[in-house]
């Protein structure tokens, strides 16, 4: 089977894969998409390690700004609606580099929050340049589509516990 983010509301457990996520989302920026689903993963298994956590209690706050993770976090703990969710910029790390200041996610259940940062080796100055491009060409989009690819295979293929430390 593949991997799932689970969660509980009203009693019954709902599993969460990555293409249901994606599909959500819509597709556009599946390495954000990707980005939500580990997050949520490292996050539950030190947060709520023995049992799914209710769906509605989580509450995530990150210096990151995509859309794909924020829709990934949407459908998973409804956050974004019942408005448990912000783009907390005094979240960013810039003592980590570029390539991973805004990769910064404090989640919580209930308590103290667990602040997750990514590692280095996943997020690279040519992704980083491209998306950050205003007014991209047709070429450089479909390049930046390849690249977003890429490193949600990447993400999707390695344990959560190896992209994100806790902080």
């Amino acid at each position: 089977m593949s991997e799932v983010v689970t969660v509980t509301e009203r009693g019954r457990e709902l599993a969460f894969g990555f293409e249901d996520m994606n599909r959500y989302h819509g597709g556009g920026s599946p390495a954000g998409v990707a980005t939500a689903f580990k997050v949520l993963q490292r996050a539950f298994s030190v947060l709520s390690p023995a049992v799914p956590p209710p769906r509605r209690s989580v509450v995530i706050r990150t210096a990151f700004r995509g859309p794909g993770a924020r829709d990934g976090f949407e459908v998973v703990t409804r956050a974004v609606s019942d408005d448990r969710f912000a783009v907390d910029r005094t979240l960013l790390r810039s003592d980590l580099g570029r390539l991973r200041e805004d990769f910064v996610f404090a989640v919580s259940i209930g308590s103290e929050p667990v602040v997750l940062a990514l590692r280095e080796g996943f997020v690279t100055d040519e992704f980083l340049d491209l998306a950050r491009t205003p007014d991209r060409t047709a070429e450089q989009e479909a390049d930046l589509d390849d690249l977003k690819r890429m490193l949600a295979d990447c993400l999707l293929a390695t344990p959560a516990d190896q992209i994100y430390d806790i902080t």
